[in-house]
């Protein structure tokens, strides 16, 4: 969900609201010089801040106030209310904050303030690394740069990405990006000045053939070598690849990266007729985004459902039926057989028109690099707590690390944006000696035409299912659950709930 900063609204607070007016617990939005500014009040101190999520510009009054800080209701970004520094991801910029005063029974809000510089952390281990090298150029190994910039590291950093482009708000190629309501500008992290101006050496469109554990170096192709103190492996995943007849073919598309997305979109604007293989997140996302450009979508899958191995029976038929009411023809308990050059062959018998035909059949995680250096690895690269790998000095993040989840009580690997971000940003604090666990509670939304599915927590297997609300209306909640112990809570249209559940999460560990 892309959001859109309104005019200002509410009270001028440069002349100030009554204290009745903002009682203990409470939001409030008004506006200081033309721009729109959120009051919380938490018992005798009142904080006023930005009031659109720095992330996609949520709404922060309809989000959560906890613990001195406030989440976004959209996706779960957090803020500290009296820095308005960004805690934690999606959000990467903080929030511009404001003085406030109390005269007698009015409270009134004075001038910006100077955006302070976060004080650096003192860390356990003595010593900081001169030299961290990070390989991977998406979610978590960006996170970790920014992070470690952000806590005035003042050593080398080494960001190796084989991706040609600047690492890129990926949610957004299968979902606006992809539909034609994001423009170009809004993809890039950041713009390429921010790496030069804090001094992190991102070499793109870069291979690395190997690590030298005993010498502590990064082999890249080409035979340089980059030593390290400190490694991030942060590989992520790639797209599993369809191997049927006429798989090879220019109009068969995976997405994955900011090419791939832009491939697809200079294929789509003549093509009348798509086929979208595999239910996945990604394949029906690219299925509502086709869609709202006015392409023909057919959805062919093995599935009784979609996603209903994470979402379940329930949600699976909802999504279904939201599709359907956009158009989308779906051929569940089928797989293509072969491709031809205008055509899909299903092992039904069927055929369908194809002129672009894109795969979401799954990912792999990108684990090569570490298990050839003989990295302890179990369906995904095993971190313990604080991100370490089974090598002191080398960590991993992102889609690649399979590590203990206090909520669950077991290993898990996780395929998702925000967690990888949130992992990058640990994996860096560790890095420089903090010991800090990673004990967030992961989180992802999936957006389809204008229906987001919030989901926290992590269920691989359940017992029940409870559902409250009306799913058919689109104002639902579901818990997953094992036992008593919720699991997983997914929700559409309720925001507050969303959040509340992750916060119960983080304050029951299994």
């Amino acid at each position: 969900m892309t959001g859109h900063r309104s005019d200002p609204s509410g009270p001028d607070l440069a002349l100030g609201i009554a204290l009745a007016d903002l009682p203990d617990g409470g939001k409030l939005v008004g506006h200081r010089d033309a721009e729109a500014v959120l009051l919380v009040r938490r018992g005798a101190e009142i904080f006023a801040v930005a009031a659109a999520c720095s992330h996609y510009g949520g709404p922060l009054v309809d989000g959560l106030v906890a613990d001195n800080s406030v989440r976004c209701p959209w996706h779960h970004a957090c803020f500290d209310l009296r820095t308005g520094e960004a805690l934690r991801a999606p959000a990467l910029s903080p929030l511009a904050c404001w003085s406030v005063e109390q005269r007698g029974e009015r409270i009134v809000v004075g001038q910006k303030r100077e955006k302070p510089s976060p004080a650096p952390r003192k860390t356990n281990a003595g010593f900081s690394p001169e030299r961290i090298v990070i390989v991977g150029g998406g979610a978590a190994g960006f996170a970790a740069a920014e992070r470690l910039r952000r806590e005035q590291y003042q050593g080398a950093i080494v960001m190796i990405s084989d991706d040609e482009a600047l690492p890129v708000d990926r949610p957004n190629l299968s979902k606006d990006y992809l539909a034609g309501k994001a423009p170009e500008d809004w993809i890039p992290l950041r713009k390429e000045g921010f790496y030069a101006r804090n001094g992190i050496d991102l070499r793109l469109a870069t291979k690395v053939a190997g690590i030298d554990v005993r010498v502590r170096e990064v082999v890249l192709v080409d035979g340089a070598r980059v030593a390290f103190d400190k490694l991030l492996l942060a590989t992520g995943a790639e797209p599993v690849r369809l191997t049927i007849p006429g798989a090879s073919q220019p109009h068969v598309h995976t997405l994955r990266s900011l090419a791939d997305s832009r491939r697809i979109i200079a294929q789509i604007g003549a093509a009348r007729h798509a086929v979208v293989l595999g239910a996945s997140f990604i394949g029906l996302e690219v299925a509502a985004a086709l869609r709202t450009r006015g392409v023909d979508v057919h959805v062919v899958a093995p599935d009784e459902r979609p996603m209903e191995r994470v979402l379940g029976p329930q949600m699976g038929d909802l999504i279904r039926a939201l599709h359907e009411e956009n158009g989308v023809v779906f051929h569940l308990r089928d797989t293509a057989a072969s491709i031809g050059v205008s055509e899909v062959l299903l092992k039904s018998g069927s055929t369908l028109t194809a002129d672009v035909i894109v795969a979401g059949i799954g990912v792999r995680p990108r684990v090569d690099l570490a298990e050839a250096a003989g990295l302890v690895t179990d369906r995904g690269v095993l971190v313990d707590a604080y991100l370490e790998t089974s090598v002191p000095g080398i960590y991993a993040a992102g889609d690649i690390a399979r590590w203990p989840d206090p909520h669950s009580g077991e290993n898990i690997r996780v395929e998702h944006w925000v967690v990888a971000q949130r992992q990058g940003a640990t994996a860096a604090l560790n890095m420089l000696g903090h010991r800090e666990k990673f004990t967030d509670v992961p989180f992802f939304w999936s957006q389809h035409y204008d229906i987001p599915i919030n989901y926290v927590g992590h269920a691989e297997g359940w017992d029940t299912i409870e559902v409250e609300g009306d799913l058919a209306a689109k104002d639902c909640l579901l818990r997953f659950k094992r036992g008593r112990q919720v699991l997983a809570v997914a929700t559409i249209f309720r925001d507050t709930e969303s959040l509340l559940a992750e916060l119960a999460m983080e304050k029951s560990k299994a």
